[in-house]
């Protein structure tokens, strides 16, 4: 028999799936291991999601929804389930990505979270959680498939290129899928060549965000928290400081020819590089 406790709803987003998740089901009089028949997962899996020792994921979430009849409740639910598993400093940061309407960012070291490939971000996420933080990663991006997607204008170092993350062949996933916003109307991408020298990005990574109604906001990276300001001299120069790595950036175009290069040239397979 699955470990039964008593679960607060009001505690977190997490204690209020498992606590609504219990409710649903025996409200449709099944027992653990019944739904996990109809929705292909074990019994003892559904027990440790209703008492909050699992993370739910959002397939686990859609079949439930299928299953119960549920209306998307838990597809609802797990966007801000897997929002909470982000570091708490840095969730108002994601709450706010998940408005604006403009996001303009500029990237020293990493490709940019909405941008990265589940495995790039597993690799870069190694040191830091599992894989409830990759899963909550990859719930941001959600919001470029949205059917009003916000713009993005993303400006990489070259160095976030450069820099192996993961192996080769997850590099190499990871260019291959910067290629592919290509045809995206919403998606800009620019890379700022190491050959630029000094630029007005030296500061580190920073995110601009603009909203439809809300004051602009500009948030920094720091080692172990964030910083986000909305104040309007604060957003005024780094406005023109982002316009302006903008102007030292390649073209879109040209950059991506760069990113093909450092993809074909630097994290070839070593078949390939034999058959050349």
């Amino acid at each position: 028999m699955a470990n039964i406790q008593s679960l607060d709803p009001t505690a977190s987003p997490l204690d209020y799936y498992g606590w609504e998740l219990r409710r649903q089901r025996e409200a449709h009089g099944l027992r653990q291991g019944q739904l996990g028949e109809i929705i292909f997962c074990t019994g003892s899996l559904v027990g440790q999601i209703e008492t909050t020792k699992k993370v739910p994921t959002r397939d686990f979430s859609e079949r439930v929804d299928a299953a119960l009849g549920t209306d998307g409740l838990f597809s609802r639910l797990i966007g801000l389930v897997l929002r909470s598993q982000l570091p708490t400093w840095f969730q108002p940061y994601a709450e706010m990505e998940a408005k604006a309407a403009y996001i303009s960012t500029y990237q020293a070291q990493l490709v940019y979270g909405l941008l990265q490939t589940e495995e790039y971000a597993r690799a870069v996420l190694s040191v830091e959680g599992g894989n409830e933080m990759v899963a909550a990663r990859m719930e941001r991006q959600r919001i470029l498939h949205r059917e009003q997607p916000p713009a993005l204008w993303a400006i990489l170092d070259e160095a976030a290129l450069l820099r192996e993350i993961g192996g080769r062949d997850v590099m190499r996933g990871q260019l291959a899928h910067l290629l592919t916003f290509a045809a995206a109307p919403w998606v800009q991408i620019q890379v700022l060549p190491l050959a630029t020298g000094q630029h007005a990005g030296m500061m580190g990574t920073f995110t601009l965000l603009r909203f439809d109604a809300d004051p602009d906001l500009f948030y920094m990276d720091g080692y172990d928290r964030g910083h986000m300001t909305a104040s309007p001299h604060v957003i005024k120069e780094r406005s023109f400081g982002y316009a302006r790595l903008q102007a030292s950036a390649l073209s879109p175009e040209d950059s991506a020819r760069l990113i093909t290069r450092v993809m074909e040239e630097r994290y070839a397979t070593p078949h390939s590089t034999e058959q050349r």
